[in-house]
């Protein structure tokens, strides 16, 4: 049985907050704080396939929807950079690798900041599952030179574009060594995911307390600050030391960079770093201290 052929069941461990293993952060933190800003770039011309339409609007171009997030590399970077800077986090960047090419000085923010890389394809107007099994490795092999070549890094883990997968996608990028993948809401820790080249773990990220949902129109950035400072406060209510959680905090330039809500990301951060049992973490880390629990729990 190849990966691709194995049902979610078989795919996923299932347990539950009474079943599953113990889950311990260094020093005995309760919960892991992952920041995940998405560094994303459209082209201006893509492809329209059957299943999405990144710009579904009007016929090609769009220029009101490609602008708006070209603001995010021109100019909402630099503003939540700033914010950011101003606190005590580690940064997981949830990165479309072509945007290195387009945007230079963005790799070059990456760099100065040792912010970790994770994949989010080349460009987030070309998603997975739309090519063959070969394809795809050539993009996930593109998308480790791309990194490897503008920041020095190797990828360990993979946000898809616009949160796309194939059947194949686990088996590829455990097998070029990543350690998690995020497009997985179904719990708050890391979970196992069975692949039929490596180990992998699921990396609790956050869609209903993401900038995208709330901001692109449907709520404002109040709801974006009451639901994450809630997600957090629950989210510390249920961990302990042995038993710690994750919570995630994902960003998008061109939304939380804007003047009119560059202070919401702000506020959640005030709340977030007033406690001191929060363990800041990137992407890597967590699943490194996510397979060492693993372990422990085995060997007993």
């Amino acid at each position: 049985m190849t990966g691709a052929d194995w049902s979610t069941d078989e795919r996923i461990v299932f347990d539950t907050p009474q079943t599953r293993s113990a889950m311990r952060w260094p020093d005995g933190k309760r919960l892991a704080v992952w920041i995940v800003p998405n560094l994303e770039y459209y082209e201006y011309l893509p492809e329209r396939y059957d299943f999405r339409d990144q710009f579904a609007r009007i016929q090609h171009p769009d220029v009101m929807q490609w602008s708006w997030r070209d603001y995010g590399n021109r100019v909402g970077v630099w503003r939540m950079t700033d914010a950011l800077d101003e606190y005590p986090v580690a940064v997981t960047a949830s990165t479309n690798l072509a945007i290195f090419e387009h945007c230079p000085e963005i790799a070059a923010l990456v760099r100065d900041r040792s912010w970790e890389v994770m994949s989010h394809g080349i460009y987030n107007t070309r998603y997975l599952g739309r090519s063959s099994r070969d394809e795809e490795a050539d993009e996930i092999r593109l998308s480790l030179d791309l990194c490897e070549r503008h920041t020095g890094q190797r990828i360990r883990g993979l946000l898809g574009p616009c949160v796309t997968n194939s059947p194949w996608t686990m088996d590829l990028i455990a097998d070029a060594g990543f350690s998690y993948h995020a497009d997985w809401v179904h719990d708050d820790v890391p979970v196992p995911i069975r692949t039929a080249t490596g180990k992998l773990v699921s990396m609790p990220y956050a869609y209903d307390t993401n900038d995208g949902p709330a901001l692109e129109g449907h709520f404002d950035s109040e709801f974006l600050v009451d639901s994450n400072i809630a997600q957090f406060d629950r989210l510390m209510a249920d961990a302990t030391p042995e038993n710690g959680l994750v919570y995630c905090l994902p960003l998008h330039t061109y939304l939380i960079g804007q003047p009119h809500t560059i202070n919401a990301l702000r506020r959640i951060l005030d709340h977030i770093c007033a406690s001191d049992e929060v363990w800041f973490a990137k992407g890597g880390e967590i699943a490194e201290a996510a397979f060492a629990s693993l372990a422990m729990e085995a060997a007993l």
